[in-house]
C-alpha cells in the first residue's frame, strides 16, 4: 500500500482529503502544521509521496519542501495551493517540487496526480531491480535514468523524476529542434500556458547542473521550442 504524507491544516479538507485517498488503499499520514510534518517525515521514513499545502501553521509548505529535499532528493512532491500567482507556483518547482493542484481542486484529479507519479516511481524501481546499469553519455556526463543521477568526475546530482524526464527526453534527441508543446505533452500530459513557465524552471535547472562541460548547450529556438546539442 502506498504511503503518503499529506499534510493540510484544514480539518475539513484534511479529513475529506485522508478519506477518500484511504478509500482508494493509500495508507495517508495527515499531519496539520510544517513543523509536525517535518518531524514526521524525519521520524516515520520512508514515503513513496508528499502532498503539501503551502500555506500551513509554523513552518510554510515551501520550506517544509525544501527541508524534505535535503533529506531525499527523489521522494516526489506535490503542492496543493490556493495561491492564484504564477510565481509562487514557479517557485515551488524551483525549490524542488516536482507538481502543484491549485485550490479547490477535484478529488478524481489529485488521485490521477498520485496515481501518475506512483506508478513512475514503481516503474523505475522495477527497473533498478533487473538492470544493474542504464546509463548513457551526456556530453561527459554519465547520466542514469533509473538512479536520478547526472554525475561528472567526483560531482554527482539527484535528479527530481520531472528533472530526469526532461534530461531524458532532450538527451534522446541531441541536435534536433523538439517543439515546445510536444515536449510539453509528452512529460506533463498538457501544454497550456503555466506548463510552459513550469518547463522553463526545468530547463533552467538542468543548464545550471551542466554547466560544468561547456559543450552542452540548451538552446530555447524563439517561437518553437529547445534544442540540446554536445
Amino acid at each position: 500500500m502506498p504511503r503518503i504524507l499529506y499534510v493540510e491544516d484544514d480539518p475539513n479538507l484534511g479529513f475529506v482529503t485522508k478519506d477518500n485517498l484511504e478509500l482508494n488503499h493509500y495508507e495517508i499520514v495527515h499531519c496539520v502544521d510544517g513543523q509536525e510534518a517535518l518531524e514526521t517525515f524525519s521520524e516515520q521514513q520512508p514515503f513513496d509521496m508528499c502532498v503539501l499545502d503551502v500555506m500551513l501553521p509554523l513552518m510554510d509548505g515551501f520550506t517544509l519542501a525544501k527541508k524534505i529535499r535535503e533529506q531525499d532528493k527523489h521522494v516526489p512532491i506535490l503542492f496543493l495551493t490556493a495561491r492564484a500567482l504564477q510565481e509562487d507556483k514557479l517557485h515551488g518547482l524551483r525549490i524542488g517540487g516536482d507538481d502543484y493542484l491549485t485550490k479547490p481542486f477535484s478529488m478524481e484529479e489529485l488521485m490521477l496526480k498520485i496515481e501518475i507519479f506512483l506508478r513512475r516511481s514503481q516503474r523505475t524501481e522495477v527497473k533498478t531491480e533487473k538492470v544493474e546499469k542504464t546509463q548513457m553519455y551526456v556530453g561527459k556526463y554519465v547520466f542514469d535514468f533509473d538512479k536520478l543521477s547526472l554525475q561528472l568526475a567526483d560531482k554527482n546530482h539527484t535528479l527530481t523524476y520531472r528533472e530526469a524526464e526532461v534530461l531524458r527526453y532532450l538527451s534522446s534527441r541531441p541536435n534536433e529542434v523538439i517543439k515546445r508543446e510536444d515536449l510539453l505533452k509528452a512529460i506533463w500530459g498538457d501544454d497550456d500556458y503555466f506548463m510552459g513557465r513550469s518547463l522553463d524552471v526545468f530547463m533552467s535547472r538542468l543548464r545550471k547542473y551542466l554547466c560544468d562541460d561547456p559543450s552542452i548547450k540548451i538552446e530555447g529556438i524563439h517561437g518553437v521550442g529547445f534544442r540540446m546539442r554536445w
